[in-house]
């Protein structure tokens, strides 16, 4: 399995999005590939389908549900949780996201 945390350089959520992936896969006792991608500029966006920084993929797909036909964008990404705008997804979609994936309990 491979998860990845795509960002730019500066992002202020990195780092909170690193972590909140680590401790998910800790508290499941997942072993994983994390791999974390430095999207640098506009093409690299748009050749890897960026969504925004920080983005998290699950082999591949993004974890937000419904953003699979979004168009590529560089910049900071902000999610829309229960009505409140948050910089890092929550638990719940990356556990939602390895229970496609792997049929694993939440």
């Amino acid at each position: 399995m491979k998860i990845e945390v795509l960002y730019f350089e500066g992002c202020p959520n990195h780092a909170s999005a690193m972590e909140m992936v680590q401790r998910v896969l800790v508290r499941k006792g997942i072993q994983a590939q994390i791999v974390s991608l430095d999207v640098q500029d506009v093409e690299t966006a748009t050749r890897l389908g960026f969504l925004g920084s920080p983005s998290i993929r699950v082999n591949g797909t993004d974890i937000e549900p419904g953003r699979q036909d979004d168009p590529p964008f560089f910049g900071c990404r902000t999610y829309n949780v229960q009505g409140k705008m948050v910089g890092v997804p929550p638990e719940e979609w990356l556990l939602e996201a390895l229970a496609t994936e792997f049929k694993i309990q939440g």
